[in-house]
């Protein structure tokens, strides 16, 4: 775990500095224009190099669905998703493979799993994705997708939050298999963390996220939820509470600074206060936001508010890939269209914060890993600045963040253990993984949900559509 990377770039305020960085027992020891190489030397010349970036909000196991379903709106989108056969420990086992190597290759060291389950199955899907990011060796929190509402209650006047559904859980079992789930598997010293990770507002009761609160205060755990993803969710939460989604989670106390919300499309400026007095994280997902329909996120308020952001590729599903660089951009330029004032717009250096101490910060961990820092863990990727995709030379980070960069990472390191070296993933035989995925999977097309024809008129109903 002892290397110097030597006469490598990296970013300063005015520019970039060519310098040695040592890394001792996993940890940044020094960086400095030119220092006594400690351990294993690295070829940092003409490559640049940054913070892992994490990505903050996926479903590894969505991998299998990815490309198959067509345009429709999330309420109408989930009714088709859950129509699919369950999948077995070992597609789950390859997906998440598959979700930590795309996340890898393109700049990600870490990664946030918000794990749909296995009905009836539940630690064994746990296992088998736990299982995975060891093996891989990149840094994951993973949280369990929790509810305790049926799936029809997600639409305004939709059902019976309680209808009995046969893989739903009462509260209090939901609440005794995360208990379970925690001693078995939450590792932070193995780079392995466990959340607290309730669907969101418009699937879960308040006895759930309360349980959760209890959970994550009692471990120390981080929190994680889906947050006014869509129009329907924050009408539904007006019907629900009376009041808004974040009002709501702020009375409950699920709010905090290792809080970290997925979506954040419909918020309002009431809303925005809330989650920056509470220094909650808003992360923002806008290719599933954009395929889904869902809307685009206020970023650009929210960072004005001091609300810290961080960036999410979302499940395969609704992306549909786990390209990090690919999410960065889009999150970065899109915000363009929304304010005209183009000295708020995003800048490349400011995406790359983003991208890696905002994601850090969400988590609890910014003195840890994010940024280019003495004695932060070494969690670190050198781009390697020959690549056609990032030529002719202009500005390293312009290029990587509004290029199309492609096989850009020639090295990632995460808790000072090489995964990728010369371009190559490490420690898995990315070969077997593509041979595995192609031969447990087949051609689909045209598929017809029962699902989405069942709630379907209602929800056209429900947003004034009309019904054809």
């Amino acid at each position: 775990m002892n290397f110097t990377i030597q006469s490598t770039l990296i970013p300063v305020e005015n520019g970039y500095e060519t310098v040695d960085v040592q890394i001792v027992d996993g940890r940044i020891a020094a960086i400095a224009p030119t220092l006594e190489v400690v351990g294993t030397p690295v070829d940092g010349c003409n490559k640049l190099l940054l913070p892992g970036f994490v990505n903050a909000h996926t479903h590894s196991s969505e991998m299998w669905q990815r490309g198959i379903i067509p345009p429709l709106p999330l309420e109408l989108w989930i009714a088709e998703l859950y129509d699919f056969t369950p999948l077995d420990p070992e597609q789950v086992y390859l997906s998440a493979l598959g979700t930590a190597a795309e996340t890898l290759l393109s700049g990600g060291t870490c990664v946030v799993d918000h794990l749909v389950m296995i009905p009836g199955r539940e630690l064994e899907t746990i296992a088998a994705t736990v299982r995975a990011y060891r093996e891989i060796g990149i840094r994951a929190f993973v949280g369990p997708l929790l509810q305790d509402e049926s799936l029809t209650a997600s639409i305004p006047s939709g059902g019976n939050p309680q209808e009995h559904l046969p893989y739903l859980r009462s509260t209090q079992e939901t609440l005794k298999l995360m208990q379970e789930v925690v001693q078995q598997f939450h590792r932070p010293e193995e780079g392995i963390e466990i959340m607290t990770a309730p669907t969101g507002t418009q699937l879960c009761s308040d006895a759930l996220f309360e349980g959760c609160i209890e959970l994550s205060d009692r471990h120390h755990l981080c929190r994680h939820t889906h947050l006014l993803e869509t129009k329907a969710q924050q009408m539904l939460a007006e019907e629900k509470y009376g009041c808004s989604a974040v009002t709501h989670l702020m009375h409950l106390g699920f709010l905090s600074p290792c809080t970290s919300l997925a979506h954040c499309v419909w918020l309002d400026e009431a809303d925005t206060k809330i989650l920056a007095e509470t220094q909650s994280t808003v992360v923002h997902n806008p290719l599933s936001n954009l395929r889904l329909g869902s809307g685009i996120a206020p970023i650009l308020k929210y960072l004005r508010a001091g609300v810290n952001v961080a960036f999410g590729c979302d499940g395969s599903a609704s992306n549909d890939s786990q390209d990090l660089l690919e999410a960065i951009k889009i999150g970065t330029i899109l915000h363009n269209v929304t304010d005209f004032d183009y000295q708020n717009w995003i800048t490349p250096r400011q995406a790359v914060e983003i991208a890696a101490l905002g994601g850090a910060r969400g988590l609890g961990m910014a003195d840890q890993f994010g940024s280019l820092e003495v004695g932060k863990q070494a969690d670190l990727v050198l781009y390697d600045l020959t690549n056609l995709s990032l030529l002719p030379r202009t500005d390293p980070i312009g290029l990587l963040v509004l290029g199309r960069p492609t096989q850009a990472v020639d090295s990632a390191w995460v808790r000072g253990n090489r995964i990728i070296a010369s371009g190559q993933i490490t420690t898995i035989s990315v070969d077997d993984l593509r041979r595995s995925l192609f031969e447990r999977s087949q051609w689909m097309s045209d598929r017809q949900s029962k699902s989405v024809k069942q709630v379907e008129a209602h929800y056209r109903s429900v947003l004034n559509l009309p019904v054809r």
